[in-house]
C-alpha cells in the first residue's frame, strides 16, 4: 500500500508586523528584515548586529533621565550650527540597524522611519552597569569603521556623570574634551556646546530656607 508523501510544515504567513517572527525566522536578519516584519516599540531597543537581533531591555532611570535632558539642550545647540539632534533613532549601516542613544544629524530627520550612518556627525552612548562593553568598546569601534566623524559619550560610573568626546582619525577615535561632574565640558567640534554633566542627573532638591521659614511662620 503506497504511503502518503511526506507534507512539510507551512511556513509561518504573517500579515502585521509581529515579534512572533523571531520564532521561527532562522535566516540571517538584516536591518530591512527587521524593519519590515518586526513592530514598532517604545519598548525595548531592537537593533540587527552582524545578522543577528539583538534586544535590549530600557536602562535605569538615570540612563533615561540623561537621555531626557542631553538631546534636548544638544540640539538647541546644535541648530545653531545647522545640526539636528534625536535620541534613540533607527540609524542603517548596510545591513546592519543602530539606535544610538544620541544622533547628530546633518539634514533633519523629519517625515523618515530611519537614516544611513553617512548623515551622521556625531553617535552618542550612555553607559551604564548593564552595557558598558557595548558603550565602551563595541560600539566606537563599530561606528568608527564607518567613519563616523564624532563620538560622544557619556558614562555614569558610581552616579558620577562623566562626558568625553573623541574625533575620528586615523581610523580610531582620540580624545578631544571630557569633564566630570562638578566641572564644565566644553567642546568646539562639532558644535560649541558646554555643560557641568551633573546638571543631568535627577536629584531632589534640598528645601529653600526663605521658603521653610514662611512655613514656620505662618504655622
Amino acid at each position: 500500500m503506497a504511503q502518503a508523501a511526506f507534507a512539510p510544515e507551512p511556513t509561518p504567513q504573517h500579515t502585521e508586523p509581529s515579534f512572533d517572527v523571531l520564532r521561527w525566522h532562522d535566516e540571517p536578519w538584516t536591518a530591512q528584515l527587521a524593519l519590515d516584519l518586526l513592530p514598532e516599540t517604545n519598548g525595548p531597543k531592537v537593533e540587527v548586529l552582524s545578522a543577528s537581533v539583538i534586544g535590549t531591555p530600557h536602562a535605569g532611570i538615570d540612563h533615561q533621565s540623561v537621555e531626557r535632558e542631553l538631546p534636548y539642550v544638544l540640539h538647541r545647540a546644535a541648530r545653531k550650527a545647522g545640526f539636528w539632534v534625536y535620541p534613540e533613532i533607527n540609524v542603517l549601516s548596510d545591513d546592519d540597524l543602530f539606535i544610538p542613544d544620541i544622533a547628530v544629524l546633518r539634514n533633519s530627520g523629519g517625515g523618515r522611519t530611519t537614516v544611513p550612518i553617512a548623515e551622521a556627525v556625531l553617535l552618542g552612548e550612555i553607559v551604564s552597569p548593564g552595557n558598558r562593553r557595548k558603550d565602551v568598546i563595541d560600539r566606537p569601534r563599530e561606528y568608527a569603521a564607518v567613519g563616523v566623524p564624532f563620538f560622544l559619550r557619556l558614562d555614569l560610573r558610581n552616579r558620577v556623570p562623566t562626558m568625553a568626546l573623541f574625533e575620528l582619525a586615523d581610523g580610531e577615535y582620540r580624545p578631544l574634551a571630557a569633564a566630570a561632574a562638578g566641572s564644565t565640558f566644553v567642546m568646539r567640534e562639532p558644535f560649541e556646546f558646554s555643560i557641568d554633566p551633573a546638571e543631568l542627573l535627577d536629584e531632589e532638591a534640598a528645601p529653600d530656607a526663605t521658603t521653610t521659614e514662611s512655613a514656620d511662620d505662618q504655622a
